[in-house]
């Protein structure tokens, strides 16, 4: 029925007594907006975005990765022993955690999709689970490039307390001693002394 007359929405979603229809359409909605899933649709909907799709085929470049240097290797390998997997698939992961980065830092600013906020659902639950894998399960870890940066500044507030010091020790106004000389008659010994200067 085309006719959009309320009377026929009205008998068609609420006439059940649950409206089931109403109470499922609204479920739907509420967990379409929940999980942002228009964040990784175009802005006109009609397909993945081209930034979405990109992070996808890193994914599953990272997960085939992993899976093929682990094949033939899983009996030999103890627990925490991934080393194959860590130094091979290191820069697919690293390509990947970055465009993830990338991705989030565009959406806070409204990119691709004109909704901000929050990535969609898929593109978190996949990122997470990349990087269970690669910390949790294969141990592996990516160099910190703010190494130098993090030492210079903790350098930097130790060597403070020295300088503060240092500096108030020099500028400070130290005391010297001045030695005040009485204004009375001097001692016996001066007396001597001008005695036999007289005699």
């Amino acid at each position: 029925n085309s006719s959009e007359s309320h009377n026929c929405a009205k008998s068609i979603l609420t006439s059940d007594r649950l409206q089931i229809v109403v109470t499922l359409s609204e479920f739907f909605n509420e967990t379409w907006e929940a999980a942002n899933c228009a964040n990784c649709l175009k802005n006109n909907s009609e397909g993945l975005s081209n930034s979405t799709e990109e992070f996808l085929d890193l994914f599953n470049k990272s997960l085939t990765c992993f899976e093929h240097n682990l094949q033939g290797q899983a009996i030999d390998l103890s627990p925490n022993n991934y080393t194959e997997v860590c130094k091979n698939c290191n820069e697919t992961y690293t390509k990947l955690n970055d465009l993830y980065n990338h991705l989030q830092r565009m959406n806070r600013q409204g990119g691709e999709s004109a909704h901000s906020a929050h990535l969609c659902i898929d593109v978190e639950d996949a990122m997470n689970i990349t990087r269970k894998l690669w910390s949790r399960t294969f141990n592996c870890s990516l160099p910190c490039s703010d190494t130098v940066p993090v030492i210079a500044v903790s350098s930097f507030i130790l060597f403070l307390p020295i300088v503060f010091y240092l500096s108030s020790f020099l500028h400070s106004k130290q005391k010297k001693r001045i030695l005040i000389l009485p204004k009375r008659i001097q001692s016996n010994a001066s007396l001597v002394n001008i005695q036999e200067k007289y005699s």
